[in-house]
């Protein structure tokens, strides 16, 4: 198949992955809150809690994961309690009985923190950023898959390896983002394989899968390598007329796509290259 053809192939596969549309309004309710994970309800949990809560409302408003390497940043995060406007939690366990000698303060619960967008939008300036409340196109990810046996383009609904589209998914929440994976039977039916995504191009997938849903393609490779003991990912974005190419290698999947999500974050974003 050629890469034209793969092009227009994976721009029909993707509106069969995106029934409700690709571009997100940002919703300020959502980029002023975050959660996390905490053991109990105690203070000095709950203090972790608001500096790991402070971290990632700051990241996921700006789109730059650099910003945690920020000068000031540490400074602010040790502060990170006098910034939260409310607060509430969820018992992760809620309808399990405690038991043996567990009392509540060890059962893990959800912190969720929110803040006043005027005052998350002057932590940002003080850190030299600004928020990101641009609607946010959905990433069209359009992934070639090498593993040690198999070779595959990975779909949102296939058997290949669903734990890499989960992993995928979860990768984008951090950041407020949406990818999108071609529908597994659309992919067996267009016969799309390795070889033929992996030398697209993405101003070649952009363009047809733009106009159908105006999302961003997102082009790479996931290699496994016995030398690198992990993954070997490849990444192309094609952004205000700029290619951007990105790479890590030796990592999980989980960090590849991390990765992923992170650098096309801070593109779309205007705070840089990943």
């Amino acid at each position: 198949m050629s890469v034209q053809a793969v092009a227009f192939a994976l721009a029909a596969a993707l509106v069969c992955a995106s029934p409700t549309g690709s571009v997100l309004a940002a919703d300020p309710a959502g980029l002023y809150t975050s959660d996390a994970i905490v053991t109990g309800t105690g203070e000095i949990n709950r203090e972790i809690g608001f500096r790991e809560c402070l971290g990632e409302m700051l990241l996921k408003l700006s789109g730059d994961p650099t910003i945690v390497d920020a000068q000031g940043f540490q400074a602010i995060q040790a502060k990170a309690g006098s910034f939260v406007s409310s607060f509430s939690y969820r018992d992760r366990l809620e309808g399990i009985p405690i038991h043996d000698e567990q009392g509540t303060h060890d059962r893990p619960h959800d912190l969720t923190c929110h803040f006043e967008p005027s005052t998350a939008n002057r932590l940002l300036a003080d850190l030299g950023r600004k928020p990101w409340l641009a609607p946010r196109p959905a990433i069209a990810v359009l992934l070639a898959v090498h593993d040690q046996k198999h070779r595959f383009v990975l779909s949102g609904n296939g058997n290949e390896s669903p734990y890499m589209a989960d992993s995928l998914r979860a990768a984008a929440i951090p950041l407020a983002l949406s990818p999108l994976l071609p529908d597994a039977a659309t992919v067996a039916a267009r016969k799309l394989d390795f070889e033929a995504l992996s030398r697209a191009q993405p101003n070649e997938l952009a363009e047809p899968t733009t106009d159908v849903k105006g999302a961003v393609a997102l082009t790479g490779t996931l290699v496994w390598s016995d030398e690198a003991s992990g993954w070997i990912t490849h990444w192309r974005l094609d952004a205000d007329g700029k290619r951007y190419l990105w790479q890590v290698s030796g990592v999980s999947f989980d960090e590849a796509f991390r990765n992923a999500m992170r650098g096309t974050a801070r593109i779309l974003s205007g705070n840089g290259t990943p």
